[in-house]
């Protein structure tokens, strides 16, 4: 050391010494630890070169004892004590040897003063590193080991191992929509029905939590939570789209335009029954949907009295095309339709009348483009045709497809196919007919296009899959009213997994009452219910109230009352048809009707007074002759008919 600095630090000591004693105490605190980190290094190189050597014998070990069939582990783990325990004496060691010139007195190393003395422990693990290699080409287990083999095999990544089953109907699942979070499901079907599941609330029941009918009796053609998950795009086989909330209530309808205008751009709204539709993924008020009036058109979730923009596909004439399906680009900036005649047609958002992108033939003329979907890094677009082919395009150059697989039947205008979350795999499904087979789930490469893996899912149509990115369990939607969950307990999170490991709740007795009468103890009297003793006297009393014995009434005497008539008939009618109508004598010469009375009033004047009797004149009839006889005779055609 320099003599320069030795006397000043012999100076700066003795005035520290002279400082002390003045204030009256010993010295300035505890000191700090002092460190020889030429001796640490040194004791650091030679414990690496030491450990190299144990790994290298422990490899030499390894390599005998396989030739001769024999476990290593326990080798292994011994080893692995020695060598920590070495390690640890050698640190100590030189823990101890570095702290031979600090203080004596010092009791941890939370009071040191200065830095924290430097590990050991990078050369450590370099060697844990090197032996641990072994250890994992031996057990197998290590995750990171699985990892690699995965990652050179794209079928390990599949969800596959283990499946749940929702029982949505007996109808076909036509749509399928999952939060962006991946706690809640919706399924629609044909049967009208749209249901909601909750994976966090269900038990190994696998119940839905609420089932509702939106539309009607439409079919359900497609669901899709937003962006943010807090409402869900439902459309259907009528003209207007709805918006509902996460619990099913009804936010905003579309507008129905008028479908007496011929140009479908001068009207607010679709006029033909919906094909599909899609939220933005970036904007979170904005969705479109397509129609049969042969217009895709995009809406502002703020404003439902009118649509937003408009864009017509035309055909290679410049007629009308009807788009079966549309999408969005990843990045929003995109708009696709497939159409029936098998052309796909992109546009640029905000430019609406001419096509960005247009594909004349990308699918056989007349067969429904089911499907659209951008990979996630927007440069691959994959349809899936009406004509039993998967294919793919490269947007940048969208002549040609990249790949095309053949012979995946498709029976439903709604068959999805979607990209793995890695964007290594495409998955689609295929349609059976009844009874004729297993509808599968297939997968792609995405790369080479070659059919890695099926998935037998049921005896019916596979119509909608779905792989979603943050749970990776893939839902699928079947023909048959069933929507199918497939996972992997270790590679899937949450969904699935939180549902099946719940058990069944216990379903509660219902509790009969067996008294009709129940009696409070401490109730006042006042408020007490009479009980009756006897029921003879209240039977009595309510025999003799009309009312409560219901008796009959009795039967009418006279003319009758009320509008009832006596035993002449039930009705007026029958009344008067029996005693006006058909009482009727036919009586020919009124004048012997008179005077076939005559000799009783003689005899017994009833009608006239005694007071009139001897003044009363004698009635003279004149006589009737022939003549007169002849003339009062009617014909027979104005004779009454009785």
């Amino acid at each position: 050391m320099d003599p320069t600095k030795e006397d000043e630090a012999s100076g700066k000591s003795s005035g520290d010494g002279d400082i002390a004693s003045v204030m009256g105490f010993s010295g300035f605190g505890r000191k700090a630890r002092t460190f020889d980190l030429d001796a640490i290094f040194e004791q650091t190189r030679r414990t690496a070169i030491e450990r190299s050597q144990h790994v290298l014998e422990e490899r030499e070990k390894e390599a005998q004892m396989e030739e001769e069939g024999e476990s290593s582990k326990s080798v292994h783990i011994q080893i692995n004590k020695d060598v920590a325990a070495t390690s640890r004496k050698q640190e100590s060691d030189s823990s101890s040897d570095s702290s031979s010139d600090s203080d004596s007195d010092s009791d941890s190393d939370s009071e040191l003063i200065g830095p924290p003395v430097p590990s050991q422990r990078t050369a450590q693990e370099v060697a844990d590193d090197d032996g641990d290699d072994d250890d994992d080409d031996d057990d197998g287990d290590d995750v990171e080991g699985t990892q690699d083999d995965s990652d050179d095999n794209p079928v390990k990544k599949i969800p596959a191992t283990h499946e749940i089953t929702l029982q949505h109907g007996t109808k076909t699942v036509s749509a399928l929509g999952l939060d962006p979070s991946g706690a809640r499901l919706v399924t629609g079907g044909y049967d009208f029905d749209v249901r909601f599941w909750d994976f966090a609330g269900m038990d190994q029941a696998l119940q839905a939590f609420r089932s509702l009918q939106p539309c009607e009796c439409h079919q359900i053609r497609s669901l899709q939570y937003s962006m943010t998950g807090d409402v869900i795009l439902v459309v259907s086989g009528n003209a207007q789209a709805k918006v509902l909330d996460r619990d099913g209530f009804n936010v905003m309808e579309c507008v129905k335009g008028d479908q007496y205008i011929v140009d479908m751009a001068n009207t607010k709204g679709h006029t033909a029954m919906l094909n599909c539709g899609c939220w933005h993924p970036k904007i979170k008020e904005e969705f479109m949907t397509c129609s049969n009036d042969g217009t895709v058109r995009t809406w502002d979730l703020n404003s439902e009295k009118k649509h937003k923009s408009v864009f017509k596909p035309r055909s290679f004439q410049g007629k009308k095309v009807i788009p079966t399906c549309c999408t969005y680009s990843r990045d929003g900036k995109l708009v696709a339709a497939g159409c029936q005649d098998g052309t796909v047609q992109i546009w640029d958002r905000n430019l609406s009348v001419h096509t960005k992108f247009h594909c004349r033939q990308a699918h056989t003329p007349g067969s429904d483009i089911s499907c659209l979907t951008f990979s996630y890094d927007g440069m691959t677009l994959a349809t899936r045709g009406g004509d039993d082919t998967l294919k793919t395009w490269d947007i940048r150059k969208f002549a040609k497809p990249v790949a095309v697989a053949t012979g995946l039947t498709n029976y439903f205008s709604m068959t999805d196919c979607c990209f793995s979350p890695d964007d290594k795999l495409l998955v689609t499904g295929t349609s059976v007919k009844k009874d004729e087979g297993q509808g599968k789930l297939v997968f792609f490469d995405r790369t080479s296009f070659q059919r890695l893996y099926e998935i037998e899912v049921t005896n019916a149509s596979v119509v909608r899959c779905l792989w979603h990115p943050k749970l990776n369990q893939i839902m699928v939607g079947t023909g048959n009213g069933l929507a199918k969950i497939y996972y992997d307990p270790a590679k899937s999170h949450r969904g699935a997994k939180l549902c099946v490991v719940k058990s069944k709740r216990k379903e509660k007795q219902a509790e009969l009452l067996t008294q009709d009468y129940i009696i409070t103890p401490h109730a006042l009297p006042m408020f007490r219910e009479a009980r009756q003793r006897s029921t003879r006297k209240q039977l009595e009393k309510d025999r003799l109230d009309p009312k409560k014995s219901h008796k009959p009434e009795p039967p009418v005497s006279g003319p009758g009352r009320g509008g009832r008539v006596a035993a002449h008939g039930g009705t007026l009618s029958s009344f008067i048809v029996k005693n006006i109508a058909l009482d009727i004598t036919d009586d020919s010469n009124p004048r012997e009707a008179i005077l076939r009375h005559a000799k009783d009033a003689l005899e017994k004047p009833y009608w006239i007074a005694p007071a009139y009797k001897k003044t009363q004149p004698d009635p003279l009839f004149a006589e009737e002759s022939d003549e007169d006889e002849e003339a009062n005779k009617e014909p027979e055609w104005k004779k009454r008919k009785i």
